[in-house]
């Protein structure tokens, strides 16, 4: 203690502030320097993207801290909007209409049906998404031209479409047994009582990258509040989740938000 004070005593003698002074100026300018690049690198792996990024994608592609990140912005929707980008929405679920139209002018700019890795490089949505949605990508077209039915603004897109509608699953006859040569190129058969795993990621004591709703909404849970979520109510029926999102300061604005693995 008495080696303390005399320190302390020396420093107000010679006029040297404390390393850790609030007032001390040269961890303001560091604070700055760091906010100035972590915004720098926001607008990097962007442009690299095609889009915002989201934590996750910018802590692995920057290789910068989430100490360092949270530190200099307590919120990543902040820094986000701070490097002058909108931030993602969080898999807002969208309407049919919606999935419809953007599939539509993915067909019109490549006046061809998209594959699901065109469409995912093209279009707006996860062909996940469209697949869940309408039964399947195949059925996707049908769906289109039920919705594009006394709509003159998509007849060009329409006549891109298959005259024969696919049949579903449930109608189809069913298929002869595969023969022991095509049961062999299959691949091995997996064990169904064992649990399979996504990607490793090790974020949180989260070891796998979700493979089902159920970790994606423990993903969600994790990262509401640095997203700028506030968790109103989970639910097993639509929508999955209830939450408000913050949009300004003082403003918050209700979201459903529906969570697909």
């Amino acid at each position: 203690m008495a080696l303390r004070l005399n320190r302390t005593a020396k420093r107000k003698k010679s006029g040297v502030k404390p390393p850790h002074s609030k007032s001390n100026p040269i961890d303001c300018s560091k604070l700055v320097s760091n906010k100035q690049h972590i915004l720098r690198r926001i607008t990097e792996v962007a442009k690299k993207l095609g889009r915002a990024p989201s934590l996750l994608e910018f802590v692995a592609l920057s290789e910068i801290s989430r100490y360092s990140i949270s530190s200099c912005f307590p919120k990543w929707n902040d820094a986000v909007r701070e490097a002058g980008l909108h931030p993602r929405r969080l898999r807002v679920r969208p309407e049919d209409d919606e999935l419809l139209k953007d599939w539509g002018k993915t067909v019109r700019r490549k006046r061809t049906l998209p594959s699901r890795r065109a469409y995912l490089l093209g279009g707006r949505h996860e062909p996940r998404t469209l697949e869940k949605r309408f039964d399947g990508w195949e059925f996707v077209p049908q769906a289109f031209r039920k919705f594009a039915k006394g709509k003159p603004e998509w007849a060009d897109v329409v006549a891109l479409l298959p005259a024969a509608a696919p049949t579903k699953a449930a109608e189809r006859p069913r298929s002869t047994p595969a023969s022991p040569v095509t049961r062999r190129h299959a691949g091995p058969a997996l064990p169904k009582d064992r649990a399979t795993y996504g990607n490793p990621m090790n974020f949180h004591g989260l070891r796998h990258e979700p493979v089902n709703e159920q970790g994606v909404v423990l993903l969600f849970g994790m990262l509401a509040k640095e997203l700028g979520y506030m968790v109103e109510a989970v639910q097993t029926g639509f929508p999955d989740c209830e939450a408000k999102r913050q949009i300004g300061p003082d403003r918050w604005q209700r979201v459903r938000i529906e969570f697909e693995d």
